[in-house]
């Protein structure tokens, strides 16, 4: 009786972990969208208070709102062809998920970083860095 039991409660926290580990991994599927349609509107969404945005290396810090401008600028002049998240990792100590994609503009092929952290209830982008390749 005590194995049924056991097994039940097991099979329900698994259950219930489900969600939460999918809704995490859907946040950078939305965000992989948002960047693939040029959507500066959409990716600002899951911008914190603060976001640093770096091209080529020369980052810089913005209130959420002049980083929307930053990435609409750069949408505008690189059109996106496709973008694509090649890798994907997290910090479980720190609460810091990662991804790392290829995007290809009008005007070429960039290495994208995504840094996002847990704030408020949500993850949101910290930081973004795009490098020629």
């Amino acid at each position: 009786m005590k194995r049924l039991i056991f097994r039940a409660l097991t099979v329900l926290c698994l259950a219930l972990l489900a969600p939460a580990v999918h809704a995490q991994n859907d946040t950078f599927g939305a965000v992989r969208s948002a960047i693939q349609n040029g959507s500066s509107r959409a990716v600002s969404q899951y911008f914190g208070g603060t976001v640093e945005i770096g091209f080529d290396g020369e980052k810089q810090s913005y209130s959420a709102t002049q980083a929307e401008f930053v990435l609409k600028d750069f949408f505008a002049k690189n059109s996106p062809a496709t973008f694509e998240v090649v890798h994907q990792g997290a910090s479980t100590s720190e609460g810091i998920k990662y991804a790392i994609g290829k995007y290809a503009g009008k005007n070429g092929s960039y290495r994208v970083f995504i840094k996002m952290k847990a704030a408020q209830g949500a993850m949101q982008i910290d930081t973004m860095e795009f490098s020629h390749e």
